[in-house]
């Protein structure tokens, strides 16, 4: 270890440390970090004074493994930011103050993660290839991402939706085929597995994948149609994201429609109350008096109440957050609307 790697004694685990540490190479002087920290404890000084340091504490850093996610409290923000983000470095755009919550969703979700995001802010600095921030753990896992235009987005991730149900239930039809040459019980755990938590999630994984050491021994065509399929019997995390522009005007039809159809999706609204990509024209969430390009005197009419119209559908979990306010509120949204099951029934939705 560095003689200079500073660290601390965590009061969250016995016997463990806990340190802090900056990527040099990232840091883009912006002083976000320095305004946030609540005890104060950072500054900003000349890279040229500390960049051997600092690169040395980094390349250490980065040999320390990730935490056991299973020992892991994810209602605890303490605890839940431990957990590895596979959402790192995001590129600069006027909307990236919304960030943090596309590396908290990574954080919660991210090796069985699903991203609709509509084109936007958030569509720039999470995909501006040939580069991209959403990222992969140890195992290969990640985030599976892709982009869609504002009109469309929110069917374009119910379709993440629909298809994945659709193989779960393809793929438990092939089991029942080949339950006399499967083991019962894998079969059964499999099927009735709850995966409301990271253990039951890590354990139920732990069955596929010995599904599919049982399924190559087996010469038929539903085993070979089970193997392409057999990790949809593995939860999957849906969420649809975009920023107001797509959520309050252009997509809000399709939004609406998504919203009516009683999916299990998760919706994040990145409400930056104006057009933040396109130069910061006026949109539907800019609150009334406030100046912006086709404002100047300040807009004329209220922001239009999103969360109040998808409260209007009883079987819609609605929440509105602001991390840099509640950091535990924030949190707590999100696993909620996680656990809010569809089933065809209830549909999560996170305002932010």
């Amino acid at each position: 270890m560095p003689e200079k790697f500073e660290i601390l004694a965590t009061e969250d685990f016995d016997l463990m440390n806990y340190t802090i540490q900056i990527n040099p190479e990232q840091c883009s002087s912006c002083n976000n970090c320095i305004d946030a920290c609540p005890a104060k404890a950072l500054t900003m000084v000349n890279i040229k004074s500390v960049e051997k340091e600092a690169n040395e504490n980094w390349d250490y850093f980065e040999t320390i493994p990730e935490f056991d996610r299973t020992k892991i409290n994810m209602n605890k923000v303490s605890e839940q930011q431990l957990q590895e983000p596979l959402f790192k470095y995001a590129s600069c755009d006027l909307g990236c103050g919304e960030t943090p919550y596309l590396k908290l969703l990574s954080q919660l979700y991210g090796d069985r993660l699903l991203v609709a995001n509509a084109t936007g802010s958030s569509s720039i600095f999470g995909g501006a290839l040939p580069t991209t921030p959403w990222a992969k753990d140890k195992d290969g896992r990640g985030p599976a991402w892709s982009n869609s235009l504002f009109e469309d987005n929110a069917e374009f991730g119910l379709g993440f939706r629909l298809s994945i149900d659709n193989k779960t239930q393809q793929a438990k039809r092939l089991m029942e085929k080949l339950l006399p040459q499967l083991d019962f019980n894998l079969v059964y755990d499999i099927c009735n597995a709850k995966q409301t938590t990271e253990l039951e999630i890590v354990e139920q994984r732990k069955r596929v994948d010995f599904l599919k050491e049982q399924l190559i021994t087996i010469d038929s065509s539903e085993a070979k149609q089970l193997i392409q399929i057999a990790d949809s019997l593995v939860k999957k995390s849906v969420w649809i994201v975009g920023g107001d522009g797509w959520a309050y005007d252009i997509g809000f039809g399709g939004l609406d429609h998504v919203i009516a159809s009683g999916e299990n999706v998760n919706i994040l609204v990145l409400d930056n109350e104006v057009y933040d990509n396109t130069g910061g024209q006026t949109s539907k969430a800019t609150p009334f008096g406030s100046e912006a390009k086709f404002s100047f005197g300040g807009k004329q009419r209220q922001k239009k109440d999103l969360g109040k119209i998808a409260m209007t559908y009883e079987h819609v979990y609605v929440a509105s957050v602001a991390i840099g306010a509640d950091q535990e509120q924030t949190l707590k949204a999100f696993t909620e609307a996680e656990s809010y099951d569809g089933c065809g029934k209830f549909r999560p939705v996170v305002v932010v």
